[in-house]
């Protein structure tokens, strides 16, 4: 056992004396002891002291007590020492623990919030020690007003400075340890004003903080219960949080780092997309306090992309494995599966917010992506869709249909189509069926992943080419299944349109080409879809509602006839009557001419398909001829 300095005897008996002036000749002398390490001494001075006398000391500082003999032109020496004595005290965990540490918090938040001491560093450093030692220290310094308080000093700190250090720390056990929900909702503004200030040192910073700041942010924002915060910043005006962020991102992505912070940084990037939109990807990399040389407007943008292809190709390789590779009889680790999962979708979103870029800025015609630039991200794009359609054949070789991760890879396959709908041809014409048949975790048939191909058939069935590809796969008959759902699912908002008209162009884009493409059509469908537009169109006004449903109506009765058609399961004589009144409606609606340019085609393909099938159709001929 360590011998205490010599003299420290000395020094302790004039703590324990009674009188303050024997106590504060003590303590003065007492620094010349001991050291930080030196926890045996530290304890044995804070028990010759006493909690009492400290609280005393500390008081007289702040201006609410009195010492024997103190002054006005003593309490900054006295405060000064108090908070210098309890930071040096609560360094020792067992103090730092105790109620009665904890109990002074708010007097050092009275010091902060009134600039009474100059020894700011100490007041966040027993902040902190006490906030970590005591059960309940988090809990009370948000409680009572902690996190107000640093949100209302940490702008005034220095780039890199002890304090900012300090002070990340503290912000980090909050975020680890308090109810999330009640934090990022009650205290949503402050965290935002800390973010902010977080954004910067990340930005500017090139040491280990810059990788707690990196954590911190990860954090906060991909938090599930961090949308407060996020609507806090999206309202922050003129502040260039974002901006820092950016700066960040890109010095993590482009030097050598562990995959592991790349990761966070693309975590990040991700969730800044989703406060302040795609245009976050082009935006200022030269800001005041950052050093460095001039960086290319472009440079966020290509990393992000470049570091979510390798990220995608590395968690679909894992998932490929640990899913169709993997014995059965191992233990698959379910926990790691959907943590891979869940960074997938990070990168897969990221890609989309890119695919979403790209194609405003092909709307205004160029702007802030050059001729070069566009290309590279075109090339990468290319890449990471040739990197997932490889994962869905993967699963196609070994018949599995169902995940979520396959419906994520179809929804980012969707999108880039939507935009370019000739990328990947080959793979994509081969894989066409395969992905309109995959279904997600909570999904009995499938459906959203042909909603999200159906932007890309729409546009490939304007050709014949394209018609053929989807009628020799029978994805014909998943967009029929598509929008029967749809219709059943949006019964009373469908007349706004949207996935339901792209379902319907879609189909009519194939039938109008029956001519020219072998399309195979059964009876049932012909049925199941023709009962759902008469539904749909059963209690609205809207013309170009009842025109789309008719116009399909008259082009799959092609498919059958009137006899076929009422030996259907369920196509009743009520559901035929319902058929000959839309019919008739539409003829009736465009005849009094109530129709527009575009009513007015669709009225065509109905007099059409009318003329060439009325034959086989006695009851509704009949009802329409009346």
């Amino acid at each position: 056992m360590s011998q205490p300095p010599a003299g420290l005897n000395d020094c302790l008996n004039l703590l324990k004396a009674d009188r303050d002036e024997q106590k504060l000749a003590g303590l003065l002398l007492v620094t010349k002891f001991i050291n930080n390490d030196d926890a045996t001494s530290i304890s044995a001075i804070y028990d010759a002291v006493g909690d009492v006398f400290l609280t005393r000391l500390l008081n007289t500082g702040i201006g609410k007590g009195k010492l024997v003999k103190s002054g006005l032109d003593n309490r900054d020496a006295y405060l000064q020492l108090a908070v210098t004595l309890l930071a040096s005290f609560c360094r020792v965990p067992i103090i730092a623990a105790s109620n009665e540490m904890l109990s002074k918090l708010n007097l050092i938040f009275e010091v902060l919030s009134s600039n009474l001491c100059l020894c700011i560093e100490e007041c966040y450093e027993f902040m902190l020690l006490v906030v970590r030692g005591n059960s309940d220290g988090v809990r009370v310094f948000v409680e009572s007003g902690g996190l107000s308080l640093l949100a209302s000093k940490i702008e005034a700190f220095t780039d890199g400075s002890s304090v900012i250090e300090i002070v990340m720390r503290l912000v980090e056990l909050v975020v680890s340890e308090y109810d999330a929900e009640v934090l990022f909702s009650k205290y949503a503004n402050e965290v935002a004003v800390i973010v902010g200030s977080i954004a910067r040192q990340f930005a500017v910073l090139h040491s280990n903080v810059k990788f707690e700041a990196l954590h911190l942010l990860s954090a906060i924002l991909s938090s599930k219960f961090g949308g407060p915060v996020c609507d806090a910043l999206r309202v922050r005006k003129g502040d260039v949080w974002s901006d820092y962020v950016r700066v960040g991102v890109v010095a993590i992505l482009q030097n050598r780092v562990a995959p592991a912070e790349k990761l966070h940084a693309l975590i990040v990037a991700e969730a800044v997309v989703s406060i302040v939109g795609k245009e976050w990807f082009f935006g200022p990399m030269n800001l005041p306090g950052v050093e460095g040389s001039v960086v290319p407007g472009d440079r966020c943008v290509l990393l992000v992309l470049e570091s979510s292809r390798i990220e995608i190709a590395v968690l679909l390789n894992d998932l490929a494995y640990l899913k169709f590779e993997a014995s059965t009889s191992s233990s698959v680790g379910v926990v790691d599966i959907v943590s891979k999962e869940r960074n997938l979708c990070v990168a897969f979103s990221l890609v989309e917010s890119i695919v979403k870029m790209i194609a405003s800025v092909a709307e205004d015609e160029g702007g802030v992506i050059s001729e070069s630039t566009f290309i590279k991200i075109i090339n990468g794009l290319n890449e990471t869709t040739g990197v997932i359609l490889e994962y869905i054949q993967d699963a196609k070789v070994h018949g599995q249909r169902k995940g979520d991760d396959l419906l994520a890879s179809v929804r980012v396959i969707g999108s880039y189509l939507a935009e370019t709908p000739n990328a990947c041809k080959e793979k994509v014409t081969a894989l066409l069926d395969f992905m309109l048949s995959i279904e997600g975790e909570d999904e009995q048939s499938p459906f959203q992943a042909i909603c999200f191909m159906l932007p890309m058939l729409c546009q490939i069935t304007l050709e014949v080419n394209g018609c053929r590809v989807v009628a020799s796969s029978g994805s014909h008959k998943a967009i029929v299944r598509c929008l029967i759902k749809l219709i059943s699912l949006n019964r009373d908002d469908v007349k706004d349109g949207g996935l339901v008209y792209l379902a319907c162009d879609t189909l009519m884009n194939v039938l109008l080409k029956r001519e020219e493409i072998s399309i195979p059509f059964d009876g049932a469908d012909v049925a199941e879809l023709s009962a759902m537009l008469v539904h749909w169109t059963k209690n609205t006004g809207d013309l170009s509602i009842i025109m789309m449903a008719a116009s399909i109506a008259a082009l799959v009765l092609d498919f059958t006839s009137e006899d076929a058609l009422s030996r259907q399961s369920g196509f009743d004589s009520g559901k035929l009557a319902g058929l000959c009144h839309l019919l008739k409606r539409s003829l009736t609606l465009c005849e009094e001419d109530q129709s527009g340019e575009a009513e007015t085609d669709l009225y065509e393909i109905v007099i059409s398909g009318y003329s060439r099938w009325s034959k086989h159709f006695p009851y509704i001929e009949a009802a329409v001829e009346r």
